[in-house]
């Protein structure tokens, strides 16, 4: 998976007729980066994966390479597969591997549904930025911790959440989210009611700037444009 999603990176930022440096320097990171990602020798962090699709204007599913049900085929990456099925299995759920132990599987949520539904699993020491920030993004957040532990860092409180405890926040309220313990943490996430990110809102303490083209390095940023596949 890691250079089929640099392939395609690649391919947004090439049709879009951006340099890596133009990229790179918009996001706040080395040009080696973002070639090294698209090669598919390196990871992206969750940090740098929501920052390069929300610079590049791409989808969780373009990423993927999954097709809205009833839509037109993706023309960003010429995906002519059927779209996702009503059940779908365990097997063929599609899978991002991210830098500092992070992983999403796509789970059945319908491409451009009311919801993104994720797997998300944090490996001992994983964090959703790298750098230690607190991040905001559209939507609201809706989780259910299935094993392990994981710390949610929200606003200026923080919440250690165990098997088969639950959270609901506004998105915008600034975050991160952190596993301090020995076992990987993994629960079920949605996002509902994705909205467009309002940039001009004022940082909160601790939280990454609010620019155009700045990092947003939280778990589901990358999923504001799904609402755009096919269009």
């Amino acid at each position: 998976m890691p250079d089929m999603l640099g392939a395609r990176i690649r391919e947004a930022r090439l049709q879009r007729g951006m340099s890596l440096r133009s990229v790179a320097q918009a996001l706040g990171v080395s040009a080696s980066l973002i070639s090294q990602v698209e090669i598919g020798k390196t990871q992206p962090s969750v940090a740098t994966l929501y920052a390069l699709a929300n610079h590049l204007g791409v989808s969780l599913d373009e990423l993927l390479g999954i097709q809205a049900p009833g839509s037109k085929p993706a023309p960003l990456f010429g995906h002519t597969g059927p779209a996702l099925p009503d059940v779908q299995r365990a097997a063929d759920n599609p899978v991002i591997e991210m830098e500092n132990g992070v992983r999403w599987e796509r789970l059945a949520a319908g491409a451009g549904g009311p919801a993104d539904a994720l797997l998300v699993t944090y490996e001992p020491g994983a964090s959703s930025s790298v750098e230690g920030k607190l991040m905001r993004h559209a939507g609201v957040e809706y989780a259910y911790l299935v094993e392990g532990e994981l710390t949610l860092h929200l606003e200026f409180d923080e919440h250690v959440l165990r098997p088969g405890d639950s959270l609901q926040f506004d998105s915008v309220r600034p975050h991160l989210y952190s596993n301090r313990g020995s076992v990987p943490a993994k629960g079920v996430w949605f996002v509902v009611g994705r909205r467009q990110q309002n940039q001009a809102l004022p940082d909160a303490p601790g939280s990454a700037a609010a620019e155009p083209g700045a990092a947003p390095a939280s778990a589901v940023d990358v999923l504001r444009a799904m609402d755009d596949l096919g269009a």
